[in-house]
């Protein structure tokens, strides 16, 4: 599967969502298809073009935004001095119903990946009228465990990367969250401390995120803005565990349980292990959930065919009147 062709947005702006934050959108695909919500990882990675492609430009009206302070959104979490203080779970839930409410969108299908599958699941049982569908790629919630696991636990698979992790930070703060020690440093009066905190931060995500360990760290990384934003917002999400209650996600699926979904997790995901999406799916019948074999915390290939699927069926059945308010804005 290598997706539709590329297309260009027909619309874009800056919405201004309160806090001094503006957040960039655009829209691209059939002004009069079904809207559907790309709601990117990170957090802070930004969306990237190629978060289209599993959709047909023809058939839906495909909408993307960069959350607060990454991407083109203003002002810009790679500047240290920029403060995150309104840069919460919470605050993102609201921003995206502004910008419903500011594209005239009644309901739309919620498409996230990695991080961005918490924010869709947190906006869909907060606004489940809203939302005509999901397709969750690379699932995690964000929770306590899930934080250990990524920044402590999943070491065990990776000694020698996670040492060098563990050791960049004050001796006092290796036994405690290293999320927590991590912001702190990326904090620091120092720039040079700063930029050396993004650096570590960055090269550990590369290394849990690549299972076998032949593929280059991502090209962004590279980018000192790029990382000063990434590690800052990282860091901030996940010492706070997202702002929510240990679980809340969990429970919380009987509200959102008769919304059409897709669950696609690769069996080798090591950032984000697969019992987590296993779990939704058990108190979400009309979940349909892939575990990928021999797949990592990816999106493209078999996980790509599997999205691709979904959003095909999902069309067909809008086009019929199957799923309720599933056509049009």
């Amino acid at each position: 599967m290598t997706g539709h062709p590329e297309v260009e947005p027909y619309a874009s702006g800056l919405l201004e969502v309160g806090d001094g934050n503006q957040i960039h959108w655009e829209t691209a695909g059939n002004p009069d298809g079904i809207p559907a919500l790309l709601v990117h990882g990170g957090p802070g990675s930004g969306c990237v073009p190629g978060m289209r492609r599993p959709f047909d430009p023809e058939v839906y009206r495909i909408i993307a935004f960069d959350q607060r302070g990454c991407g083109r959104s203003t002002p810009h979490a790679g500047d240290a001095a920029v403060g995150l203080a309104h840069n919460t779970t919470h605050h993102l839930v609201a921003d995206m119903e502004l910008l419903r409410e500011h594209l005239g969108v009644r309901r739309w299908l919620l498409a996230g990946w990695s991080w961005g599958t918490t924010l869709s699941l947190a906006y869909a049982q907060r606004h489940p009228d809203r939302v005509t569908a999901l397709a969750l790629t690379a699932v995690t919630t964000t929770g306590p465990a899930d934080v250990e696991w990524i920044t402590r636990d999943v070491g065990r698979l990776f000694p020698e990367a996670w040492a060098r992790f563990r050791d960049q930070v004050p001796l006092e703060d290796r036994d405690g969250s290293l999320a927590d020690a991590y912001a702190r440093l990326l904090a620091d009066p120092d720039p040079g401390v700063r930029d050396k905190a993004a650096r570590d931060w960055c090269d550990w995500e590369a290394s849990h995120v690549d299972v076998d360990g032949t593929r280059p760290p991502p090209t962004r990384y590279a980018d000192p803005v790029y990382r000063m934003c990434f590690a800052r917002l990282v860091t901030h999400y996940w010492r706070h565990a997202a702002w929510l209650p240990d679980g809340e996600l969990l429970r919380n699926v009987g509200r959102i349980a008769d919304l059409p979904a897709v669950l696609i997790h690769g069996r080798l995901d090591l950032s984000c292990p697969s019992d987590v999406a296993w779990r939704l799916a058990q108190g979400w019948p009309a979940a349909r959930l892939h575990l990928v074999h021999g797949a990592g915390h990816s999106s493209g290939g078999v996980m790509a065919d599997h999205l691709a699927e979904f959003l095909d069926e999902f069309s067909r059945r809008a086009r019929r009147g199957a799923v309720r308010g599933g056509g049009g804005s």
